[in-house]
């Protein structure tokens, strides 16, 4: 039997859904950003504010990005919600790898961090 060339398999299809919920996450992230960017520059916020914010907008995108997951894969939705709580995590961790050529905080924070995007991502894909 032959595979038509049109067909999509379940695998590509996950695929696809993962990169549209990791899309959708990073677009809400850039969207958040720019807002404290707005904050920081007209209230002035301290640091622990904006440290405060970072952490916010990273739960918020992986709810965003894990209820999307969630919502297109229709079965499992909080494992495919943790998982792309967690593949945000490791494109964010590259990203600043890229930019910086290392990684700025201590193991403490990025085990902190990959908890919450996680633990954001599955709160989303269950929500859904």
């Amino acid at each position: 039997m032959e595979k038509k060339a049109g067909t999509v398999t379940g695998g590509q299809r996950k695929a696809a859904d993962l990169l549209k919920a990791l899309l959708c996450a990073y677009i809400i992230t850039g969207i958040l950003l720019l807002v404290l960017a707005l904050l920081l520059y007209k209230l002035g916020l301290s640091e622990e504010n904006v440290n405060a914010g970072i952490i916010l907008i990273y739960v918020i995108s992986t709810f965003a990005g894990g209820f999307v997951m969630g919502k297109l894969s229709g079965t499992r939705r909080f494992l495919w919600g943790l998982i792309a709580g967690v593949i945000y995590f490791a494109l964010l961790i590259l990203i600043s790898f890229g930019i910086y050529h290392s990684i700025q905080s201590g193991a403490g924070s990025m085990a902190t961090t990959l908890l919450l995007c996680a633990g954001g991502g599955m709160l989303g894909g269950m929500v859904s």
